[in-house]
């Protein structure tokens, strides 16, 4: 026999029949060519394609971080990120920036489709990437930081270098250091990552290709994914040539919850859920019972605060916002001949104001104008309507009987019976009352009342 009994391979009895060998044979055969297949046959032929539109944000943060997770998990050559924004939240950025230097594959960032742009933000991200691409007719640039200042907007940016203050000097000395580590690290122009910072300078493609501030110009994604064939990318210390020849271009879409977090994280849409549920708990309280404002307003409010705890928003304007409404509430309640209708109402608009205001991630004028209006309106007009209801003379209960009039229906001292309104109720007085004598009532206890007699006027009227 060739083989022992026992096999030191398979730990098995293989000689039981010719049958088993042979099969044993091909199984040993089938592991070595697996095992010694090169790696870029085994490695999947597909570029994992990622879409940013619109602000970043805590969700797109999110997709970028399980986009590069999925191309990794299915062994993708490299990642697109396709890329149009106006700019974003700082921490976002930075969180994504870490998730591209450290990726354990390429990563291609292309402004695209013509007209877009890769502003404030994007520009950073621009940089981080290891190859950097426009479309022809798209700008990057306007990357200097802003941030939320007492009033809650861009003046800073509109004051003299000299006149910024120490705390606007560390943002801007940070923000430029950290563009210009990107540039160093990519190999691209530091002196024009300084000037965009600190000039809020833009470029369009050309001009950003000839600066070598990206590395190429691409017409669409085909013409990107010929222009890559071939090109050297340096990942984690290691050189990769990138090959896209009959690439399989795989667009990965957000699951359900990363879009509804894009949706709540919207400014405008966390504005309006706060709106929202402090108008139901409100109105809750005031009727309670009613149970869908309570339930309306509670799951609005919360998810409001969920949002906010995602975005740097200003807890001045917060507080002032949440005063001016309780202002405008107290109007209802405690007479001040508009004062307090006024002060909520600048409160408000204030506070809307300063709540949110970064570039690409600031709450629209047109909806804190109609929502100031709106919410005056609210209370004044509408809770002013159900006020006036509750204050409406009442035409049904035992209250109603306060001063009706009623007759005795037999004599009595303490307690007996008179008729009101063709009803008999048990009555009391101090005063002797004779049969058939009028008396008004003038006050109920449960299903008792108490009445006096009418005087001769009164009676003579009656």
């Amino acid at each position: 026999m060739i083989f022992s009994k026992y096999s030191p391979i398979m730990g098995t009895n293989i000689i039981k029949s010719p049958w088993l060998f042979c099969l044993t044979f091909l199984r040993i055969t089938f592991l070595a060519f697996i095992f010694f297949l090169p790696s870029q046959i085994l490695a999947s032929k597909t570029v994992v394609l990622l879409d940013v539109k619109g602000a970043i944000g805590p969700a797109t943060e999110e997709y970028i971080h399980q986009g590069i997770e999925h191309a990794f998990s299915e062994n993708a050559e490299f990642i697109i990120l396709r890329l149009n924004t106006p700019g974003g939240l700082d921490k976002a950025m930075r969180s994504i920036i870490q998730d591209i230097i450290s990726a354990p594959l390429p990563i291609i960032t292309y402004v695209g489709p013509e007209g877009s742009r890769a502003a404030s933000a994007g520009t950073y991200i621009l940089y981080a990437s290891h190859i950097a691409a426009m479309a022809p007719a798209t700008n990057l640039g306007a990357a200097t930081p802003i941030s939320l200042d007492v009033v809650g907007s861009e003046m800073g940016k509109e004051k003299h270098p000299q006149e910024k203050s120490a705390e606007e000097k560390k943002i801007l000395s940070d923000s430029i250091a950290y563009l210009k580590g990107l540039a160093h690290l990519r190999h691209r122009n530091e002196e024009w990552a300084e000037q965009t910072v600190k000039d809020a300078a833009s470029l369009q493609s050309d001009e950003a290709l000839n600066l070598k501030v990206i590395d190429m110009v691409a017409q669409n994604i085909p013409d990107l994914l010929k222009q890559l064939n071939g090109v050297p990318v340096t990942v984690q210390n290691q050189v990769k040539v990138l090959q896209t020849q009959d690439l399989n271009v795989e667009v990965w879409e957000p699951d359900w919850r990363l879009r509804f977090l894009e949706v709540i994280t919207d400014p405008s849409i966390a504005y309006i859920l706060l709106i929202i549920g402090i108008w139901g708990l409100f109105f809750e309280f005031y009727n309670p019972g009613f149970v869908l404002p309570g339930v309306v307003g509670t799951i609005a409010l919360l998810l409001a605060l969920y949002a906010f705890q995602l975005l740097p928003i200003h807890y001045t304007g917060l507080a002032l916002t949440l005063v001016g409404i309780g202002f405008m509430a107290a109007e209802l309640f405690v007479p001040s001949y508009g004062v307090l209708s006024a002060g909520g109402l600048i409160a408000f608009f204030v506070g809307s104001v300063l709540l949110l205001d970064l570039n690409g991630y600031q709450t629209p004028w047109g909806l804190i104008i109609g929502m100031s209006i709106a919410s005056i309106s609210f209370f004044l007009f509408i809770i002013g309507f159900a006020i006036k209801a509750r204050r409406r003379k009442l035409v049904s209960g035992s209250e109603t009987l306060i001063g009706m009039i009623g007759v005795v229906q037999n004599d009595f001292k303490d307690a007996g019976w008179v008729k009101i309104e063709g009803e008999l109720w048990k009555a009391h007085t101090p005063l002797p009352l004779k049969k058939g004598e009028s008396v008004r009532i003038v006050k109920c206890k449960g299903l008792e009342v108490i009445v006096k007699p009418l005087d001769q006027k009164e009676a003579k009227d009656a």
